[in-house]
């Protein structure tokens, strides 16, 4: 079974999780192209690179999910945070889309092997206070909308102040029939006890 990123569930709303997830390493690829094809596009460079495409020829265990939110317009340094730009999902208009795999649980960016696709970018994300939404169905960019609509409305309502714009999950291959995918709408919050 595929490991999945760890999470402390803070409380659940009616429409959402609270959640905490801890500081985590990603591996992550630009690409520009519309939502519903950004992870198809970005798949290789992230699956050769866990596959040993790297200095080390070091095999990482898959993780899930992978994560796709939009991306800058520009190219930016590599410790720059990517936190917006683009259009809308399910505009179906081509923008900048970051798609990451989270390594293994323990890795570390130090740590992580270094990719000899200069596409792939390993990188550091520090913890964070997220509201989640869960729903089963196909991955497309209108559904992620609908559902980031809904997300929105619910966080409004509890009193919770969004940060940044909403990362899509998603949790399983391609091939898996799409009334069994497990997608979630990621959305992080201002933390009230920071």
């Amino acid at each position: 079974m595929t490991e999945q990123q760890p999470y402390e569930l803070i409380q659940r709303y009616p429409h959402f999780e609270l959640r905490r997830y801890p500081a985590h390493v990603v591996a992550e690829v630009h690409v520009r192209t519309t939502f519903d094809r950004a992870g198809s596009a970005a798949f290789r460079h992230l699956f050769n690179y866990i596959s040993g495409s790297n200095t080390a020829r070091q095999k990482l265990a898959m993780t899930a999910p992978v994560i796709q939110e939009t991306g800058p317009a520009q190219k930016l340094a590599m410790t720059a945070p990517v936190l917006q730009g683009g259009p809308l999902p399910g505009s179906g208009a081509p923008a900048v889309f970051v798609i990451s795999f989270v390594l293994p649980e323990g890795t570390t960016a130090e740590t992580a092997p270094v990719p000899t696709n200069p596409d792939v970018v390993v990188r550091a994300v520090p913890g964070f206070l997220a509201a989640v939404v869960r729903f089963a169905g196909s991955g497309t960019g209108k559904a992620f909308a609908h559902r980031n609509e809904g997300l929105q409305a619910a966080l409004s309502l509890a009193g919770l102040t969004s940060v940044g714009p909403p990362r899509f999950a998603r949790f399983d291959p391609p091939f898996k029939p799409w009334f069994l995918r497990h997608n979630e709408v990621v959305q992080d919050v201002v933390d009230p006890s920071a």
